[in-house]
C-alpha cells in the first residue's frame, strides 16, 4: 500500500523532483485551499521557517537536532528526499510512518477536489498535518523553491531564517542577486524576528527594507565572530556561516521564550545525525581511499566542497559528477581543478543529463573525462585507480547520492 501510494503521488500529481520546470506553481491559492481543507494545521503550530540558496536543510538539521536536546518535540520538514519519500517530515528524528502517508494521499484521493496540488503542496500538508496531530511543540520549516511563491509561506513562523542568496533557478527567481533577494525575503512577516546568515551590499539592502516595512527585527550575522571550527557537525569550511546563523536564531528564540543552553547547542550538534536523519553533506563512506558524498548542486555550493576538498586532499584527487539537465555547466565546470580526475555520472532521475549528454560534453573537456550510466559503476571503476591516500569526491546532485544509497 505505501509503494502504490507513492505512486499515486509522484504521478498524479507534478513533482519538481521528478519533472523540473513545468512543477513549478508560482502561486499560493493551492495550499491555502488543501490546508483549508485539514483545518488549517499550520495555525494551531509554532514554526520557524528557513529559506536560502546553501545551507538550508543544515540550518534546518542543526537547529532541529538543538531544539530536540531542550526538550521539545520538534517537527523537520526538509526536500528532497534521498532515500525514502519519509525522509522529508520527522519528528525528533523519527520519520511519519507509511501508515499516516498512506492515510492521507488515500484522504486526497478519495475526496474529489475541485483543484489540483502539486506533489509539493500535498506534501508540505502532510508534513503540517502530522506535526499537528502529533502535539509537535515547535516546527522547522524548509522552503522548496524561492520563499515569497513557496507553498510553505502559508506559515506565519515565530522565527524567518535566511542563509545566504547566490544566482539559482533564474528561470522563477530572476536573473541577479536583489531580484532572487526579494523572493527570498517574501518569507519575513510583520513583526516576526529574521536572521541572515551572509549578505553582500546588494542583497542586504532588499533584506534590511524588507524588514523595515514589516516592523521585523533583522539580525545580520555577517558582524558576528565564525565560531570555533571544533563545534562544526559537519565537514567543510563553509559550514561555520550555517553554525554561526544556527548560533544567533538561538539567540533570538532564547529572546522570545524558550530556554536552550550551551549544553543543547553542543549535544545537538554532536547528535545531528541521530535527530535529524542528514546525511550526504560532506559525509565520509570510506576511508583509505577518502570517499566523501555531497549533495552541492549548484555554482556557489560546488565552489565550497572544491575549496574544502582540495584543502584537506593529501593525495590524487578523483571526482565522479552527476547533474540535471537544467544545471549551468558552463559556470560549473570551470570550477573542477584541472589536476582532478574526472568522472562523469547519470543518475535514474528522469531530470538527469543523457547518456548522449553527457558523452558530447566529455567530448568538448580535454582530457575527456570517463563517463558512466550510473554511480555503483563510476565508483567501482574509479576505486580501481585510486591509492589508500587519495580522495573520492562523488557529488552534483541530491539524485545522485540517492542512486548510491539505493
Amino acid at each position: 500500500m505505501y509503494q502504490e501510494s507513492l505512486n499515486w503521488l509522484f504521478s498524479q500529481f507534478p513533482s519538481y523532483q521528478n519533472s523540473g520546470a513545468s512543477a513549478y506553481k508560482p502561486d499560493l491559492g493551492n495550499i491555502r485551499q488543501l490546508c483549508a481543507f485539514f483545518d488549517n494545521p499550520q495555525e494551531k503550530l509554532k514554526l520557524i521557517h528557513v529559506a536560502g540558496t546553501n545551507g538550508k536543510g543544515s540550518v534546518c538539521s542543526m537547529l532541529s537536532s538543538i531544539l530536540t536536546e531542550s526538550g521539545e518535540k520538534t517537527g523537520l520538514f526538509t526536500s528532497p528526499h534521498i532515500h525514502d519519500f519519509r525522509e522529508r517530515i520527522r519528528i525528533n528524528g523519527e520519520m511519519i510512518s507509511e501508515e499516516e502517508v498512506v492515510s492521507f494521499c488515500e484522504t486526497l484521493r478519495t475526496s474529489n477536489l475541485d483543484f489540483e496540488p502539486s506533489f509539493f503542496e500535498i506534501t508540505c500538508c502532510m508534513a503540517l498535518v502530522h506535526f499537528q496531530k502529533n502535539s509537535c511543540s515547535i516546527a522547522v520549516i524548509e522552503t522548496g523553491l524561492g520563499g515569497r511563491l513557496d507553498a510553505t509561506n502559508i506559515i506565519i513562523p515565530i522565527l524567518s531564517v535566511i542563509t545566504n542568496i547566490s544566482l539559482e533557478h533564474t528561470q522563477f527567481l530572476g536573473n541577479d542577486l536583489p531580484s532572487i533577494a526579494r523572493e527570498k525575503a517574501g518569507i519575513i512577516k510583520p513583526h516576526v524576528p529574521v536572521v541572515i546568515g551572509r549578505t553582500i551590499t546588494a542583497t542586504q539592502e532588499v533584506f534590511q527594507s524588507k524588514a523595515n516595512e514589516a516592523q521585523a527585527e533583522i539580525i545580520f550575522c555577517d558582524a558576528l565572530p565564525l565560531p570555533d571550527s571544533s563545534s562544526m557537525p559537519l565537514l567543510g569550511t563553509y559550514q561555520q556561516e550555517n553554525v554561526r546563523t544556527v548560533y544567533a536564531s538561538v539567540d533570538v528564540l532564547n529572546q522570545h521564550g524558550f530556554d536552550i543552553s550551551n549544553s543543547h547547542i553542543h549535544q545537538g550538534l554532536e547528535n545531528l545525525k541521530r535527530n535529524t536523519g542528514i546525511f550526504g553533506r560532506m559525509e565520509v563512506i570510506q576511508r583509505n581511499p577518502l570517499i566523501i558524498l555531497d549533495v552541492s548542486h549548484n555554482e556557489e555550493g560546488i565552489r565550497s566542497t572544491l575549496e574544502y576538498i582540495q584543502s584537506e586532499n593529501k593525495g590524487q584527487l578523483y571526482l565522479i559528477y552527476g547533474s540535471s539537465a537544467d544545471k549551468d555547466l558552463q559556470s560549473i565546470l570551470p570550477l573542477f581543478p584541472s589536476h582532478a580526475h574526472l568522472a562523469l555520472c547519470a543518475f535514474s532521475n528522469a531530470r538527469s543529463l543523457s547518456s548522449e549528454e553527457l558523452s558530447g560534453i566529455a567530448a568538448s573537456i580535454n582530457p575527456a573525462p570517463r563517463s558512466y550510466a550510473n554511480i555503483h559503476l563510476a565508483l567501482a571503476e574509479t576505486k580501481k585507480l585510486a591509492t589508500e591516500k587519495d580522495t573520492i569526491l562523488v557529488f552534483g546532485s541530491f539524485f545522485l547520492i540517492s542512486d548510491y544509497f539505493s
